[in-house]
């Protein structure tokens, strides 16, 4: 393989793209900056080894589909307490809870498709049956290849 399939390679791991996670019935932005996480590797990475957030800072992790098992995180080697949320593929709020570290895994209640980490106060400004919107942000770390 050529060095420069090297070159494509990476710059497309190091795309990061963010979305704001906004409360569609009060419009209330609950997540300022969420990494969207659609790679197993992303997913993978999650907040691991992190000892602390940003503030506004949160993660986005999306399945290709409903489901309780591939929705299912794991907080072994996180060090801080986070927020989750799990919606189901309509946006609805299908479970929450504040997950602590070092727990092998933590299961939403009904299958979803986007899992959201962040800061464990916003499972206070939401609750189950509530509807969240992604707002997508410009796309963060973009390498221009056309330079090369």
């Amino acid at each position: 393989m050529p060095p420069y399939h090297l070159v494509i390679i990476l710059a497309r791991v190091s795309d990061q793209r963010y979305r704001q996670v906004v409360h569609a019935g009060s419009g209330q932005i609950l997540v300022e900056q969420a990494r969207w996480c659609d790679s197993f590797a992303t997913k993978a990475r999650g907040f691991t080894f992190r000892r602390q957030l940003a503030p506004g800072e949160g993660l986005v992790l999306v399945e290709n589909a409903d489901s309780r098992v591939n929705s299912g995180i794991t907080m072994l080697f996180c060090f801080i307490d986070l927020g989750v949320v799990w919606l189901n593929g309509e946006g609805q709020v299908v479970d929450k809870v504040i997950a602590k570290p070092w727990r092998p895994s933590y299961l939403p209640q009904a299958p979803a498709r986007y899992v959201i980490e962040a800061d464990p106060e916003i499972v206070r400004h939401i609750k189950v049956g509530d509807h969240l919107n992604f707002a997508e942000l410009p796309l963060v770390g973009k390498v221009d290849m056309g330079a090369a």
